[in-house]
């Protein structure tokens, strides 16, 4: 028991969950997004959703989920589609294979890092927020 509690108490003082952590909703930070009409630099296939930091492995991650489509109707079940929003080139690639089509097509990684880059610095931001924060557009 004391053993288990020293490992436990470094994460409970610096606000860390451990690995084995299972996030509920009220811990989730969101903030909703969207192209602007001239930006050139939108990395998603997608003109707006919702960026997130969730908690996954013990640590913290930001997603990006596509928003509702407007024509499809009010009881028609969506299951957003969402991608990993980072700069470590594995996690970006492997990590997005299933919804990789939610990024706008990038002639190469590092292409996709560029573009993706200024989202993921946006979604640390958002982690920095309390638990359970929804920050308004644009407001980070």
């Amino acid at each position: 028991m004391m053993a288990q509690m020293a490992v436990a108490m470094p994460l409970m003082l610096a606000g860390e969950q451990d690995m084995f952590h299972f996030p509920s909703a009220d811990e989730v930070r969101t903030q909703p997004i969207s192209r602007a009409g001239n930006e050139a630099g939108w990395p998603f296939s997608v003109d707006e959703g919702t960026l997130a930091c969730v908690w996954s492995g013990g640590q913290r991650v930001v997603m990006f989920f596509e928003g509702r489509p407007e024509g499809l109707d009010e009881d028609e079940t969506f299951q957003p589609r969402q991608v990993i929003v980072t700069t470590d080139p594995m996690q970006l690639t492997l990590g997005n294979m299933a919804s990789r089509d939610l990024f706008r097509p990038a002639a190469s990684v590092e292409e996709r890092i560029r573009l993706v880059a200024p989202f993921a610095t946006l979604g640390q931001k958002l982690c920095d927020q309390p638990a359970g924060a929804r920050v308004g557009h644009g407001e980070l």
